[in-house]
């Protein structure tokens, strides 16, 4: 059978390694692993007085079963599956089935004692999803962003033409604009490495009511705690059948964030490079059109703004579904959450061709000067504002100095000697006048480096 997504087709290599969490046989063992640190819980604990306590041999036994979980023990789980017809079931099953090759038949019915399938799944769905941003997505939005921070620091003072509604406006330098881009994407990388993942372990409807029966003398509530704890989740004690997913909208809602503020970066880095302040650099083989032989498209950047938008769909999708649960239970949430590796995985693509393309442009300095150099009216910002200082101290009295500079820029072209003819007749101080006279385009950029170095 051939792939339907292009992520398990085209693009496998560039996120495979999501698939070691987000699919269904990292979901699987994820289960694993839940139900044996339930087993080896309540047997250390003898919350049940069975004293049938797990020695250390046996519990690394156990948990062998998790770290070597591979493609025999997913064909298992298929296979009992196929006759269970119910996923969690099966896990037990297979749980079963290694505590009797492990001679442990005693622990038979200590196996998902007193847990709802969902029990199982939200601490999963929270190990697994919680994994994959940490040792999948993650890394790669840091190599991102160290690429990112290396072309803000190289070109911090890089002057250039600003452009606000698409005109010619006050100057920057592509350093600072870049930093605004890294300033941006770190405070949404800062809350998803600050991300609560949340984990509910209180049975069919939250209430402990088959525990509490079982075994009355239990603070079931505090094991609960401890148990989820223990997976490195934070307890949620509130909750129907299900962990309410609120802890998914808020991390699907951040990625989405990162993903439309990288959208954003592609687009302005598309820009640049159509102006001609980027050129990039050809990749040795590559076509660019299959009839223009000159041509070098920024792909890596069109592809990333079509997976951006992807990822933000699937992951808006996901935020929104899986808040809302009838009652104490309905199964919106099953089929939904098995597409979490969706909506990563098209995040993480274009992250790859975001960073690989940043790596293939170099900036044009001859082209950025020449664009100083050709818009001398921008400075009337520079001139206004002087001005109005000059009369706020007393020493001028041009009235309007906002109407003056209007009528002398506003759609017309003007060059240094314009300017510095209009500044030599102005009625302000010859400091000022030797400001203003020595003020270019190239350097009208403020404190733009200043600035920029601040995510350094």
């Amino acid at each position: 059978m051939q792939p339907l997504s292009p992520l398990d087709g085209r693009y496998r290599a560039a996120v495979a390694d999501l698939g070691n969490y987000l699919s269904e046989a990292g979901l699987n063992r994820a289960r694993v692993l839940v139900e044996v640190e339930w087993l080896i819980h309540l047997a250390n604990r003898d919350l049940l007085g069975t004293n049938t306590p797990i020695d250390l041999t046996e519990a690394a036994a156990l948990r062998a079963i998790v770290t070597n979980f591979g493609d025999d023990d997913v064909a298992t789980l298929a296979a009992t599956e196929a006759t269970t017809k119910h996923d969690v079931k099966a896990v037990e099953y297979f749980i079963r089935g290694k505590l009797s090759e492990l001679g442990r038949e005693d622990l038979l019915e200590l196996t998902h004692f007193a847990c709802t399938s969902e029990d199982i799944n939200n601490l999963s769905y929270a190990i697994t999803v919680r994994d994959a941003v940490a040792e999948a997505w993650l890394p790669r939005a840091e190599k991102l962003m160290a690429k990112l921070r290396e072309l803000s620091a190289k070109y911090i003072d890089a002057a250039m033409m600003s452009r606000t509604h698409g005109q010619p406006a006050t100057p920057t330098t592509m350093g600072k604009e870049l930093a605004v881009f890294v300033h941006r994407l770190q405070r949404q990388l800062d809350r998803i490495k600050g991300q609560q993942y949340l984990g509910k372990f209180s049975g069919a409807t939250g209430t402990f009511s088959a525990h509490v029966v079982a075994a009355p003398g239990v603070d079931w509530a505090a094991e609960s705690e401890a148990f989820v704890s223990s997976l490195g989740l934070t307890w949620n004690p509130l909750t129907t059948q299900i962990e309410s997913h609120d802890w998914q909208a808020e991390l699907y809602g951040a990625v989405g964030l990162f993903n439309r503020i990288l959208h954003n970066l592609c687009t302005d880095i598309w820009t640049y490079i159509s102006l001609a302040y980027f050129k990039q650099i050809p990749v040795a083989g590559a076509t660019g059109s299959s009839t223009m032989p000159h041509k070098i498209n920024p792909i890596r950047f069109e592809n990333a703004e079509s997976n951006l938008e992807l990822s933000c769909a699937i992951l808006d999708s996901l935020a929104a579904t899986l808040v809302t649960s009838r009652l104490q239970r309905d199964l919106t949430d099953s089929s939904s959450q098995r597409n979490i590796g969706l909506g990563f995985g098209h995040s993480l693509l274009a992250i790859d061709n975001v960073t690989r393309g940043l790596g293939e442009i170099e900036l044009s300095p001859a082209v950025l000067d020449a664009d100083l150099s050709d818009n001398w009216e921008v400075l009337g910002e520079a001139i206004q504002t002087v001005i109005r200082a000059e009369v706020a101290a007393g020493r001028s009295n041009i009235s309007d100095p906002y109407a003056l500079l209007k009528e002398l820029t506003r759609g017309k072209r003007v060059g240094h000697d314009d300017l510095a003819v209009f500044v030599n007749e102005l009625d302000i101080s010859q400091d000022a006048k030797d400001r203003l006279l020595a003020l270019r385009p190239h350097t009208y950029v403020g404190i733009a480096a200043e600035l920029g170095k601040r995510v350094q």
